[in-house]
């Protein structure tokens, strides 16, 4: 009985602190009506075993002063959970192995959502999605290289492109020397570089 108890006490407070953490999560966000951060960020796929299905993308933007976000949580675990959205941003083809996409390094509106001051959007990272049938590689551009107008390149296996009857997500890696030394020259890459937009 002790133990049924233990537990089930456990999970009324990871309910609880579920909950309160989307309460924080749950915000009416709101575009910038007047977006000046626009960059151009160009997909370039080199040696990939064949096409892929999709090239789809998004952006992870979190709100970065966590004081103007409540405290949730039981009393012996207070923590601050600042809200994080994901926009899509969508690629166009150019080329078989180039795509581009625009992306706003303002895109929301910082507002007072919780009563406890203005939050402040950052973007975090511009993230494409490659699939091709049922797996999904994904490669990012930090937001540091985007302001600053560089590039970042994510290798692949090239195995991991052809297995692709099943879900799934395969690692890629900036740094070749995380792959065993058999598979460096068995990959495929995909660079992200942006370039500073005035249209």
């Amino acid at each position: 009985m002790r133990f049924t108890l233990t537990a089930a006490l456990i999970l009324a407070l990871s309910t609880l602190t579920s909950a309160c953490s989307m309460s924080t999560q749950h915000v009416d966000t709101k575009k910038n009506p007047n977006p000046k951060m626009r960059y151009e960020v160009t997909l370039t796929i080199e040696n990939a075993p064949g096409p892929f299905d999709s090239v789809t993308g998004y952006l992870q933007y979190d709100v970065t002063n966590a004081a103007c976000v409540p405290e949730t949580g039981p009393s012996w675990n207070r923590m601050r959970i600042p809200p994080e959205k994901n926009p899509e941003i969508v690629f166009t083809k150019v080329t078989n192995n180039v795509y581009k996409a625009t992306v706003f390094g303002d895109y929301f509106q910082d507002e007072d959502y919780f009563g406890l001051g203005v939050c402040r959007w950052s973007l975090m990272l511009t993230t494409a999605r490659l699939k091709v049938n049922k797996a999904m590689l994904d490669a990012s551009l930090p937001a540091e290289d985007l302001f600053s107008q560089k590039s970042a390149t994510t290798s692949f296996v090239r195995q991991d492109y052809l297995d692709n009857d099943t879900e799934r997500f395969p690692s890629g890696f900036t740094d070749l020397s995380n792959f065993p030394t058999i598979k460096r020259e068995n990959t495929f890459s995909v660079t992200l570089s942006a370039k500073e937009s005035f249209q």
